[in-house]
């Protein structure tokens, strides 16, 4: 594998509107001061600080009372029940296993005292005090606010934080396996956070960007905030993408995509996931960043579609991400819950199915898919659970298919195949977006990079592997499943997949100069994934033209309509090829 100059942008960034600003650090909190006493007139001010969980509360009232000292500043999460209490209150939700839990529909006044509250509310109002209350929850004290702050904060960043030691909200357990962690976050925490947060958005003052140091936080005006997430629902874009080690990583990102060389490997690129991703908001050079699922909570009907919104709600539910292999080791031998499955165990509506289209593969690359022909279900699992102590390896190439694996394949993986990506492939993945419903059933001997062994679930694996995919059953539904649409003018258009029973659809396009394409009211994904750099374009001149570089995925918004994708005058390849999903049967022109 050779590495050549990149120009995959890590730090894509969306436009503040016009005339907006980016106020940092010490003129972050004059600004908050100011528009604080305009709006109080005679009165004593009071700003509400509504923290996303993870922000480091403390450490926001650390920050306001030195550089505000007029102000009393309050950490209103004193009013939060007893953690004894809300344990007890969300375990169901939680369960015992160490991965999984029920997606939960917490509101978060659940978690506080109202009489504590209403005390907390008094005690403000009659101080006659400026003062600033911070916590998740700040907006539900009732008394009159003249500003609202929400501190916001990436998935991401959290779980980057709890990788060094921070906690759960409210609890103590900075040492707890980080999967038990993300768990409570997954279930809980951020669906709470985000069920809140809806309620805040058409009405904040402000947006802090606590991604940084508290120090170093940015802010802009709320207008700032929704006049740049609504512009972005009209032109494409990108989120921040990010990058995580694995046991099976590979090199080929770290050589391509020009990230840190010293580290041992990258297994995964989420590229396109905004429940997981970010969205860096521009001016002036100056940035904030925001969780992009903001974009998605506050423009659901633009960016989506209106049937796709219809169908998943304001949930994105496509995801490209990249499992990189190359000179790494064998994925996890997978699979993921039937609908029905998912539905009863966990609550979610949908599931993972998902496909893997090869960016790029060495020589002797392969998948495992599906089960071989005449494999005895018992005999599989019996082996499957000998394997489970570590001295008795499960050959997986006896009971489960192999293919080849080459640049520009495209495997359909629906829910209930057995499946894993071989080494030496760099795989686009294209799928459904429920992020941690996989069932490991082996993992090839390993622990994880924190040495403790990755969890095993033959449990809730064998009431979902679908037997009857066998040898036959895969060649015919999920090999070599391309077919032409179009061709002509320069352009090739081809269906590579899905499958039936999957909900996204995926074309390529292949060209020489351009492609013309359009959402047809529905949201596109896309990446690039041959020659060197493109721009999207308006026929209509609606948006301005949009770079997009080699291996970049592009999220084109449903409200867009007809759009170019076309080689620039800098691009120096001859073909050009993307691929662009979408969900199925939520076209305007679908009956």
């Amino acid at each position: 594998m050779t590495s050549s100059p990149s120009t995959y942008d890590k730090q894509p960034s969306v436009p503040l509107p016009p005339g907006s600003r980016v106020w940092l650090g010490a003129e972050a909190w004059q600004q908050l001061d100011d528009a604080a006493r305009r709006a109080a007139g005679s009165r004593a001010p009071v700003v509400a600080v509504d923290c996303y969980p993870g922000v480091d509360v403390a450490a926001v009232v650390a920050e306001l009372s030195e550089a505000l000292p007029a102000y009393a500043v309050i950490d209103m999460e004193g009013a939060a029940k007893p953690i004894e209490q809300i344990d007890a209150l969300i375990g169901r939700s939680l369960t015992d296993d160490r991965v999984f839990g029920v997606m939960s529909h917490f509101t978060l006044d659940e978690f506080y005292v109202e009489a504590e509250l209403d005390a907390l509310a008094t005690a403000v109002a009659d101080s006659g005090t400026p003062t600033i209350l911070v916590g998740w929850g700040a907006a539900l004290v009732p008394v009159a606010t003249d500003v609202l702050v929400l501190a916001d904060l990436a998935r991401w960043e959290i779980q980057q934080r709890q990788r060094r030691g921070a906690t759960n909200w409210h609890t103590d357990n900075a040492g707890e396996d980080n999967l038990r962690k993300y768990k409570r976050g997954f279930f809980v925490e951020w669906r709470t956070a985000d069920r809140h947060k809806r309620t805040l958005f058409d009405r904040v003052d402000f947006v802090l960007d606590t991604n940084t140091s508290v120090r170093e936080a940015g802010l802009i005006t709320g207008d700032a905030f929704r006049g740049a997430l609504e512009h972005a629902a009209t032109a494409p874009l990108r989120v921040v993408p990010f990058f995580d080690p694995g046991v099976w990583g590979g090199q080929w990102m770290k050589e391509r995509l020009d990230l840190d060389p010293s580290a041992d490997n990258y297994a995964w690129c989420f590229d396109c996931v905004p429940e997981e991703n970010s969205l860096l908001l521009e001016a002036d050079g100056r940035v904030v960043e925001i969780p992009a699922m903001d974009l998605v909570l506050t423009q659901p009907r633009a960016l989506l579609g209106e049937k796709t919104f219809a169908r998943f709600g304001a949930e994105f539910p496509i995801r490209f991400d990249f499992l990189d292999t190359m000179e790494g080791g064998n994925l996890s031998l997978q699979v993921h819950p039937l609908t029905d499955y998912m539905l009863d165990t966990f609550g979610m509506h949908y599931t993972q199915d998902e496909s893997y289209y090869l960016l790029d593969a060495a020589p002797g690359a392969e998948v495992y898919l599906g089960i071989k022909s005449g494999t005895d279900p018992d005999a599989m699992v019996a082996a499957l659970e000998a394997a489970t102590d570590g001295e008795h390896p499960f050959i997986a190439e006896e009971f489960v298919n192999t293919f080849p694996a080459r640049k520009h394949d495209h495997f359909s993986i629906p829910a209930g195949t057995v499946h894993a990506s071989g080494a030496n492939a760099m795989v686009l993945e294209i799928s459904a977006t429920p992020f941690i419903f996989t069932f490991k059933l082996w993992d090839w001997g390993r622990v994880g990079i924190d040495g403790i062994p990755r969890p095993i679930h033959l449990e809730h694996g064998r009431k979902n592997i679908q037997w009857d995919r066998d040898t036959e059953w895969v060649t015919e539904n999920l090999i070599d499943q391309v077919e032409v649409i179009r061709e002509g003018d320069g352009v090739r258009e081809e269906r590579t997949g899905l499958h039936g029973l999957e909900f996204i659809e995926v074309r390529r396009h292949w060209f020489d100069t351009e492609a013309a394409l359009d959402t047809d009211g529905t949201v596109n994904v896309l990446n690039l994934v041959e020659g060197d750099v493109v721009e999207v374009a308006s026929p209509t001149g609606a948006f301005e033209p949009y770079r997009v570089h080699y291996a970049e995925t592009f999220i084109v918004p449903a409200s867009v309509g007809p759009y170019l994708i076309r080689r620039t005058v800098d691009s120096t390849s001859e073909t050009f090829a993307t691929v662009v999903a979408s969900v199925r049967g939520t076209r305007i022109t679908d009956n």
